[in-house]
């Protein structure tokens, strides 16, 4: 593994850090801004709405320098929101600080999924995106519980200044492993970024994005209550289910990237189809805590499948300017994120239980895999029209041919 990747990959540990150990301390940092727990669940929103926005517009302000530097800028702006975070006096304030950290998540990743595949072989591009992604998928196995106990025990605050911490790691990281390589050539410039977007199947891959992590998220956003409420697992357990739901990513990430390369479509069929399906069963199996806990790793193995290729299909289909196109795929799992948030706020809210976020998550990743399915179509449509179109021509001079032989 080239060393440039292992930078890609603390760094993605930090930023998955503090996006998902947040979801383990809503209780704590609901009770002491004396807000609901719906409301606390916007700062999860408010996140993936900053990754959104900050996507484009970060990765757009980029385009003239290269993206080793942007990089490092990243990272520091990571490093600021996070301590903004821990020092906030209030709940707006500390929405504040997710957003200016969340500014930093998209584009690090879209930029670093770049990098990730430049640095291999092209047979190997989703592998070494899949590699740069483990650093997400291993922050929920070995972070984001250490957070939430850290959290539950120390503080919240203190958690997000040990976040803070691992971005100045990240930052030393990509500063002296990262390459320094010139700006592309055309590949630099804005409008040829943009560019890309009028690919349809560039926009398909991210609406499966959109709906398909969504699923993941409606369930998991509010997995504490739920578990603490409906399946009667104890405060302290949440930090262990939160490590299964990590197992389950870096397992779903793993087994994306070794087969995204060779059968991309095929594993998002399987995937897609296999998450909604998980999440309906979840809307039972969360009242019994041994279903609870065997669905909570499926919930993460199935949802991570998916990044892998839907990751590299984004790159593939915006062939020649990828580096915006990749940065907003990472918004749109996070559009997908805060989609599935706020829904599944409003459906507790609206008194239909701890639950029904499971079953609202079923019908994103069901409505994703029949995107897919279009998606595929089209693709295979396209590509045998011009063999037809020859066919066509051929078949039609052939009687030419033979009534100028006649004549």
């Amino acid at each position: 593994m080239p060393l440039a990747l292992l930078a890609l990959t603390v760094g993605a540990f930090g930023i998955g850090m503090t996006e998902f150990v947040i979801m383990g301390l809503l209780p704590e940092i609901a009770t002491d801004f004396g807000v609901s727990i719906p409301t606390a669940g916007f700062l999860v929103t408010g996140y993936a709405l900053g990754v959104v926005l900050g996507a484009p517009l970060m990765t757009a302000l980029g385009t003239r320098i290269s993206r080793k530097r942007m990089l490092m800028l990243l990272m520091g702006l990571f490093i600021v929101g996070n301590l903004l975070s821990a020092l906030a006096p209030g709940y707006e304030a500390m929405l504040a600080g997710r957003v200016v950290s969340s500014f930093a998540h998209g584009a690090f990743f879209g930029i670093g999924s770049v990098v990730a595949a430049d640095l291999v072989a092209p047979g190997k591009r989703a592998g070494a995106i899949a590699t740069m992604f483990t650093g997400l998928t291993v922050a929920n196995v070995v972070g984001v519980p250490l957070g939430t106990f850290i959290g539950q025990n120390a503080g919240w605050r203190v958690t997000f200044v040990v976040v803070a911490a691992l971005g100045v790691v990240g930052l030393l990281g990509v500063a002296r492993l990262v390459p320094e390589r010139p700006v592309p050539e055309g590949g630099g410039r804005l409008r040829h970024e943009v560019a890309a977007f009028r690919n349809a199947q560039v926009l398909l891959a991210m609406a499966m994005t959109v709906l398909g992590f969504g699923g993941v998220f409606a369930a998991i956003t509010y997995i504490t209550p739920m578990m603490t409420e409906v399946a009667g697992f104890a405060d302290s357990s949440v930090t262990w289910l939160l490590v299964l739901f990590g197992l389950g990513m870096v397992a779903g990430n793993l087994i994306g990237g070794r087969f995204a390369d060779r059968a991309l479509m095929p594993l998002l069929y399987v995937s897609l189809g296999a998450l909604s399906v998980v999440l309906a069963l979840f809307t039972l199996a969360a009242h019994h805590k041994v279903t609870a806990a065997i669905s909570i790793v499926l919930i993460g193995a199935c949802g991570f499948a998916t990044v892998p290729p839907l990751q590299k299909r984004v790159l593939d289909q915006a062939s020649g300017a990828p580096t915006l196109a990749s940065a907003v795929n990472i918004g749109a799992f996070n559009l997908g994120n805060a989609l599935a948030a706020w829904l599944g706020g409003a459906v507790i809210t609206a008194g239909l239980g701890y639950t029904a976020p499971n079953a609202l998550g079923a019908a994103l990743a069901a409505s994703a895999l029949v995107l897919a399915v279009v998606a595929h179509a089209l693709e295979r449509r396209r590509k045998a029209t011009p063999s037809r179109l020859v066919t066509g021509s051929v078949v039609a001079a052939v009687p030419s041919a033979a009534s100028g032989r006649r004549s």
